[in-house]
C-alpha cells in the first residue's frame, strides 16, 4: 500500500467570534469522498469545562493542585482518574465528531477498510484556547480504543492549513539523527553537567542506534540503519553548521524549554537560546524531515495575559514553515518514560512504519508501561504537513503492508503481477495485494507516456463472500483524467474513475488507445 494514497480526513476548528464565546465552527477541509466535505456548528459545552478543569486538577504536571471542581473520590484515586481520563475522551470525541462530522468519519472509515488502507484523520485546532486540550484521548465510548493509539486501521495526528509549500524531498535510506542536548532545567532539578550530559549522549545514542534489533509488534521486519551524531550545549552557529554538513532527516533535542513568541525558545546552553522561528529556517534549509522535541511545552501556545496566541506554539510555527513532522511533548514528561516511548518510537521507525503509525506504536508501549490513569501516553503530540505523507523512510519496492488482519487469517493472497503484452520475459509483481500505476516516478509500475496521468489507477487485493465463501479477488480503480481501457468480449471498454473486477489474462491500456498493453496474470 502507498502511504501516501491513504484516505485522509482533515477536520478543522475554529471558533465564531461574532456568534459568541462558546459557538464554534466544525468543517472538513479534506476527505476522500465528494460528499464528506461538510460543516457543524456547536457550542461549547459547561460540562466540558468542568470536565477539563478535574482533568487539570488530577494531572497537570506543571502546576500545583487546585481545589476540586468535581466529585471527590479522595479514597479511590486510581479510580477516579481512569474513569476522569475516560470521561475527558468522551466528551471530547461527542462534541467533536457530532451530526454530519460523526457521518463523515464513519463514511470515510468504510472507505478505508475496503480499501484495505489506514484512514489518516488530522485536526487542525485554529482556535489557541484549545490547543491545550488532549485531543489524542478522544476515544467514542466506553471500552474502546483512544483515537491516538490505534495503529492498525486508523492514524491520528494534528495539522495546521496555514503552511509554506514542503521543501524537495530526498530519498533516505537510513535514520540519520542529529541529537542536541541542550541545558536541562526541569522543575525541582539542578543544571546538569557535561559529564551528566556525554553520559545522557551515550545512553540515548546507543539507544537510538540499537532501535532496529528488536521487532515492533506489526513491523515489517526489515530494518534500516540508525546512525547518532551528538552536540552538546552548541551555539546556534555550532547547530546551523552541523545541520548544513550533514544528511539529518531527524533531529532530536533533548532540554529545557519554555514557549514564547515566534515559536518558543530552546535553551540550548547557559544562557544561550534559540527560537523555532530560527530553528525553522535551517531545518527547511537541510531538509529535515522529522523535529523531536523532549523539551516541555513543544506543543503549547504562548500567553499573553489571558489570551492564546495564535499559531505560536513549537510545533505549529515550524510546520508552518515547511517542516514536514514535529513531534512535541504537551506537558513536561518524566525521563524513564520519554526514553521508553523514544525507544520503542525509533524502533517502529527503523521498520519503515510511516511516522503517525509508529508514533502510535510508541504511545501504546508507554500505555502498558504506565497505565491507562496516568498522563503519560497523552503527552507527546504529533504534527504533520498537510502536504506529507508520513513516511520517514520509503517502504520496500515502494509499498508498506498493512499488518494482517483477520481478512487474511487462515489464507494465502494469491499472488498477481502485469507484463506488458510481447514482452513476457519481464514482469512487475503485485506484492502486498496492492499496485499504483502512473506517470509520477513514486508509482509501483512507472509508464512514461503523456496521456498517463501521475497518479493513474491502483490495482488491490479484496476479500469478497460469494455463497458464504470467502474469495479473493484483484480489482482495478480508475483515478485518472483520461481512464483506462480493458480488452472484453465485445472489444475495447472503457473505465473512468470506477472500480472493476479484474481476471487473469485481463488485458490493460492506461490512458489512451495508443498506449501500450499490459496483461494483469494471477499466479497458479
Amino acid at each position: 500500500m502507498s502511504p501516501s494514497e491513504s484516505p485522509c480526513l482533515n477536520l478543522s476548528v475554529d471558533r465564531l467570534v461574532a456568534a459568541g464565546a462558546d459557538h464554534f465552527a466544525i468543517w472538513v477541509v479534506k476527505a476522500p469522498y465528494p460528499g464528506g466535505y461538510v460543516h457543524h456548528d456547536c457550542i461549547w459545552l459547561e460540562t466540558l469545562t468542568q470536565t477539563w478543569l478535574g482533568w487539570q486538577q488530577m494531572f497537570s504536571l506543571s502546576q500545583p493542585p487546585k481545589p476540586p471542581v468535581v466529585a471527590d473520590y479522595s479514597n479511590q484515586t486510581t479510580s477516579y482518574s481512569s474513569r476522569l481520563m475516560q470521561q475527558l475522551g468522551i466528551e471530547l470525541w461527542q462534541w467533536l465528531f457530532d451530526g454530519p462530522i460523526q457521518r463523515s468519519l464513519e463514511h470515510s472509515q468504510g472507505i478505508a477498510t475496503g480499501q484495505e488502507q489506514f484512514l489518516r484523520l488530522r485536526l487542525e485546532i485554529r482556535d489557541p484556547d484549545l490547543i491545550v486540550l488532549p485531543w489524542e484521548i478522544m476515544q467514542p465510548q466506553a471500552g474502546t480504543q483512544a483515537i491516538s493509539l490505534n495503529h492498525q486501521k486508523l492514524l491520528f495526528s494534528r495539522t495546521t492549513s496555514d503552511v509554506d509549500p514542503l521543501p524537495p524531498r530526498r530519498t533516505d535510506h537510513a535514520l540519520n539523527i542529529l541529537l542536541i542536548l541542550g541545558e536541562n532545567l526541569p522543575t525541582g532539578r539542578k543544571t546538569a553537567s557535561r559529564l551528566d550530559l556525554e553520559k545522557e549522549g551515550r545512553t540515548l545514542t546507543k539507544l537510538l542506534e540499537h532501535s532496529g534489533q528488536i521487532g515492533s509488534a506489526g513491523g515489517s521486519g526489515t530494518f534500516v540503519p540508525c546512525l547518532v551524531d551528538t552536540l552538546i550545549q552548541p551555539t546556534p552557529s555550532e547547530l546551523i553548521a552541523r545541520l548544513e554538513s550533514g544528511s539529518y532527516n531527524i533531529m532530536f533535542y533533548a532540554g529545557h524549554g519554555e514557549p514564547a513568541p515566534d515559536g518558543g525558545l530552546l535553551f540550548l546552553g547557559p544562557g544561550v537560546t534559540m527560537n523555532g522561528t530560527e530553528l525553522a529556517q535551517v531545518l527547511t534549509r537541510c531538509r529535515v524531515t522529522l523535529a523531536v522535541f523532549n523539551a516541555c511545552w513543544g506543543a503549547q501556545p504562548v500567553h499573553q495575559g489571558q489570551t492564546s496566541i495564535p499559531r505560536s506554539s513549537l510545533a505549529e510555527v515550524l510546520i508552518h514553515h515547511g517542516v514536514p513532522a514535529v513531534l512535541a511533548m504537551r506537558d513536561a514528561i518524566a525521563d524513564q518514560e520519554a526514553l521508553s516511548f523514544i525507544q520503542t518510537f525509533a524502533r517502529s521507525l527503523a521498520e519503515r512504519m510511516p511516522i503517525d503509525r509508529a508514533v502510535a506504536v510508541a504511545r501504546q508501549q508507554l500505555l502498558t508501561l504506565y497505565k491507562f490513569n496516568q498522563p503519560a501516553w497523552t503527552l507527546p503530540v504529533l504534527y504533520l504537513h498537510p502536504e506529507f505523507d508520513g513516511q520517514l523512510i520509503q517502504p520496500l519496492d515502494g509499498i508498506t503492508e498493512l499488518p494482517n488482519t483477520s481478512t487474511w487469517i487462515g489464507q494465502v493472497r494469491p499472488s498477481a503481477f502485469l507484463r506488458r503484452v510481447g514482452a513476457t520475459n519481464k514482469i512487475w509483481r503485485i506484492y502486498g495485494g496492492l499496485m499504483w500505476v502512473g506517470r509520477n516516478q513514486r508509482n509501483d509500475l512507472v509508464i512514461p507516456e503523456p496521456w498517463v496521468s501521475q497518479k493513474h489507477a491502483k490495482i488491490f487485493c479484496r476479500e469478497e463472500r460469494i455463497e458464504n465463501k470467502a474469495k479473493a479477488t484483484y480489482f482495478l480503480n480508475d483515478e485518472s483524467r483520461f481512464g483506462t481501457l480493458i480488452l472484453g468480449a465485445t472489444g475495447w471498454q472503457k473505465v473512468h474513475h470506477q472500480e472493476v473486477p479484474l481476471q487473469s489474462g485481463m488485458q490493460l491500456k492506461f490512458g489512451s488507445s495508443q498506449g501500450q498493453s499490459w496483461e494483469f496474470v494471477i499466479d497458479t
